[in-house]
């Protein structure tokens, strides 16, 4: 059954309706095709005109929408060949982060993904898609192992942010994300990352800080989530609108300001809707910017990867 979202309440009634008429003209001869077609059509508008108009705190709840695609559904349609590579040779294996090797448009690359997990059985064992420091550690690992062999480095991103338990922070949490960032700036091979739900945080830019930042439409990125930002500025949660309007945390926004480097639209309704259409224009959009990265030798690579970066740290200075 069909999960709808607070302001999708039009749209589940319309769809309700026609579910009705095709039950009844099941259990009988009428011929109910011109008046289901009407409905459709109702409902067809009702979604153009609610997604045109989405708020950014409605981003935020399209973009955790728990049937829309996750990194197991675009490594399962994209990825060709697909081996998966475990552990960090330290301490242990993170299913809160994915990784393998892998072909996409017939190239080899080494592929990274966030899984949150659909279930509540998938969500615990993935760990709600929040890595532990291994999960960071595994990270690195595969991307040394992409510089090695000139493999491309192609990124699913899709958390809430790095786990915050006591036995992660034991671990070394803030180090083994910052070692992680610090890989990604390093490595002479292409790397195309993309925000296929949220992207929240150092959890997020740990393996994301790639040549080539997309964003699905309806997906959002930003520094803390809008209800801990809410938090810490309003003691309460309750203005967890206000604080993602604030942030200015979706795709639209991020492409204004220059930190990522394309929008891929979805879908009329979102990725949820159509998840093979959505996962097939972001398997062309990464392999349209592959091809375009290949053309350009390592050290060029990382030295406008790191420069990417440093501009946006710069702007505004003067």
């Amino acid at each position: 059954m069909a999960q709808y979202l607070d302001f999708e309440k039009p749209i589940a009634e319309l769809e309700g309706k026609i579910e009705e008429l095709r039950h009844l003209s099941g259990s009988s001869n009428l011929n109910i095709a011109d008046e289901v077609a009407k409905l459709q059509q109702k409902v067809d508008r009702q979604i153009r005109q609610s997604y045109a108009k989405l708020s950014a705190w409605q981003k935020v709840q399209v973009a955790r929408h728990p049937e829309r695609p996750h990194a197991v559904d675009y490594i399962a349609k994209l990825i060709e060949d697909w081996i998966p590579l475990a552990g960090d040779r330290a301490h242990g294996d993170d299913l809160a982060i994915l990784g393998g090797l892998g072909r996409i448009d017939g190239r080899a690359c080494v592929i990274l993904g966030q899984e949150r997990g659909h279930d509540t059985e998938s969500r615990v064992k993935h760990n709600f898609g929040m890595a532990r420091p291994e999960g960071y550690r595994k990270a690195q690992r595969l991307m040394k192992l992409a510089d090695r062999f000139k493999l491309p480095v192609v990124a699913f991103i899709d958390t809430a942010g790095a786990y915050p338990g006591i036995d992660a922070e034991a671990r070394g949490q803030a180090e083994a994300i910052a070692r992680a960032i610090e890989t990604c700036l390093s490595i002479k091979v292409p790397f195309v990352a993309t925000v296929i739900g949220e992207g929240g945080s150092g959890g997020a830019i740990a393996i994301a800080a790639a040549n080539r930042v997309l964003m699905m439409e309806h997906s959002v990125y930003s520094v803390i989530s809008p209800e801990g930002c809410a938090s810490i500025l309003w003691r309460t949660r309750d203005n967890a609108a206000d604080a993602a309007e604030a942030l200015k945390l979706t795709a639209q926004d991020l492409l204004k300001l220059g930190i990522i480097d394309e929008v891929i639209v979805e879908p009329l309704g979102g990725a949820h809707r159509e998840s093979a259409v959505a996962i097939g224009r972001v398997g062309d959009a990464i392999a349209r910017h592959l091809r375009e990265l290949a053309q350009l030798d390592g050290a060029t690579l990382r030295i406008r990867r790191r420069e990417k970066f440093l501009d946006m740290g710069r702007k505004g200075l003067p």
